[in-house]
Order: C-alpha cells, then sequence, then structure tokens
C-alpha cells in the first residue's frame, strides 16, 4: 500500500513506521531533514517525505491516509491561544486531507483518523463503550467531536473512515509514563486527588497493532477506543507502577496543587474516564497487553 502519514515523527507515529515498513509510506512534515535524522534507524528505502500537501491536487495516488498530527495537549497550560493551537492543528489538517479525498476520482480507501478519549469528558465511575451520546461543553470534547466531524465529511462508497478514540499510551521513552517515572523511581511517586478517577490506558505495543489491524480489516469503519479493556483508577495505576519499580507508594498529590500548577488542563488528570474497547474486540482483535500488572512489567524491564 501506499500510505500518506501525517505526525510520523511523533510519539506513535514513529512506532506506527515501524509497522508500516513493508508499505511506501509518505510522511507530512514542516521539516524533511529534521524528519529524516529523527527516523534515521527506520529503511529509507520505504519512506519519502513531503512538507505541504499544498502543491497536491488529489490523493489518487494513495490507498490510505493516517492522521495523527496534533499540537500535543499536554505539555502546556491552555491559554486561550494554546487552545487555538491544539484545535487548528487538528482541524486544519482534516479538512485539508478531506477536501483531497473529494477532489479525487480514485481516493484512498481508507482514511484513518485520531481523536481520543477526551471526546467522553468525565464519566465517573460508569464503564461506557463506543455507543455512549455524549453533549458537552467542556474544552476536549470540543476538540475531539470537531475534529471527527471534518473526518467523517471523508466517507463514501470508495472511503471508509476510522476514528482512533485514544487513551493514555504507555511507552517508556515518552508520553505519561515518562513523566511519571522519575518520581516514582525517587519514591515520590502516589495517587492523585482521591485517586478514584479512571484511566483509559493502552500499551505502545496494542495501540500500533490495533492502527494495522484497523487500516487492514476492510469493514472497519467509524469511531473506536483504543484503550484496555481493563480500564483501572489512578491509585491502582500508581500501586502498580510503584511495586513494578520496587518503591514506596506512600505519597499523594491533592488536587487543588495541580489545579493551581496546571488550569484547565488539569481535568485530563481528573476526568474519570472508563471507556472499553467494545468495537474493537468485536471485530476480533486480541490484546498483547489487556492487562496493567504484565504491561507495566514488559515496559519497564530495562527501566532501573
Amino acid at each position: 500500500m501506499k500510505i500518506l502519514l501525517t505526525g510520523g515523527t511523533g510519539f506513535i507515529g514513529q512506532e506506527l513506521l515501524k509497522s508500516l515498513c513493508t508499505h511506501h509510506v509518505v510522511i507530512l512534515t514542516r521539516d524533511s531533514s529534521k524528519a529524516r535524522q529523527a527516523l534515521q534507524h527506520l529503511k529509507f528505502e520505504t519512506i519519502s517525505f513531503i512538507e505541504s500537501l499544498e502543491h497536491l491536487d488529489d490523493l489518487n495516488d494513495f490507498d490510505a491516509v493516517i492522521n495523527l498530527a496534533g499540537e500535543p495537549i499536554a505539555d502546556k497550560r491552555w491559554t486561550s491561544r494554546q487552545k487555538e493551537r491544539i484545535c487548528h492543528s487538528r482541524w486544519d489538517i482534516t479538512e485539508r486531507i478531506v477536501s483531497l479525498i473529494h477532489a479525487s476520482t480514485e481516493p484512498p480507501h481508507t482514511f484513518i483518523s485520531g481523536s481520543a478519549v477526551g471526546y467522553y469528558g468525565d464519566q465517573q465511575e460508569h464503564p461506557f463503550d463506543e455507543c455512549l451520546q455524549v453533549n458537552r461543553h467542556d474544552f476536549t470534547h470540543h476538540v475531539c467531536k470537531q475534529w471527527e466531524e471534518l473526518a467523517l465529511k471523508a466517507r463514501s462508497d470508495n472511503t471508509r473512515v476510522v476514528l482512533l478514540r485514544t487513551g493514555v499510551v504507555l511507552a517508556p521513552n515518552g508520553g505519561a509514563l515518562k513523566k511519571m517515572l522519575l518520581p516514582y523511581k525517587l519514591g515520590l511517586g502516589g495517587p492523585i486527588g482521591s485517586g478514584k478517577q479512571y484511566m483509559p490506558w493502552i500499551h505502545m505495543l496494542d495501540m500500533v497493532r490495533a492502527i494495522v489491524f484497523l487500516l487492514e480489516t476492510d469493514h472497519a469503519h467509524g469511531a473506536f477506543n483504543l484503550s484496555s479493556p481493563h480500564p483501572i483508577t489512578n491509585k491502582h495505576f500508581s500501586q502498580q507502577l510503584a511495586k513494578t519499580l520496587k518503591r514506596p507508594h506512600l505519597l499523594f498529590t491533592p488536587r487543588w496543587v495541580l489545579s493551581f500548577a496546571m488550569g484547565e488542563s488539569a481535568c485530563l488528570l481528573f476526568d474519570s474516564i472508563r471507556a472499553k474497547p467494545k468495537r474493537l474486540t468485536e471485530l476480533g482483535y486480541v490484546f498483547s497487553y489487556s492487562r496493567l500488572e504484565p504491561a507495566l512489567r514488559n515496559l519497564l524491564q530495562h527501566v532501573h
């Protein structure tokens, strides 16, 4: 397959590329020389780069598009300017891809577009799957809802659209787990707030395998929760992480401290999202790591 990939140098994109090495992948990047350097460990004969979509009139040459681009949502306080960046780094490129798909006489057969479990907002302790109807006014729902609606405009008899409602992706080299490791290794780890909030997590291996599975499953379409079948509370996660690292688990961080430090974006830590990947498992996907304990053991086996 010839695949157009956005976000190819990002946290998930770099891992995904390792599983797409049998395909010809064209990576959209702002700086191809930087991207080449970041991806120098991969086989370049199957990868090429473009720096803009502006010179493309259509996507007739592509079999599939995987859209993972977007400003990191948790790296900075949500000022009004940062919120705009978060939104438009997702919406604008999605809109452009959809317009190119519409302009194609032989469009890509598959468009896989990012989203997040933030679509659901705080659902407290209630378990739910993709069937849940949500109408909220918080920022994460607003970002994801618009992002998904734009992507779904690409649907036709010739193009199926898959939406990736991604949970907290666990990998030792980036994302949430990397940020947590230092305090936990120093024995300073612990739950945040009450610790009762549910955390929809997924091992990076399953994240990548699930994307490839959805790419290769011709009848897959619509929204999929990319999270483990067994979401756990923040307290459970914290205890298991400390245990795996053989460190004490004595402290906790009061909610007000993080709310003061992070402002509105603290909802990313306190919203309780007990999402289940029902549609993914019904299609036949089998998780490599459905339980947290073996997932953490695998991820942290080389961490000292």
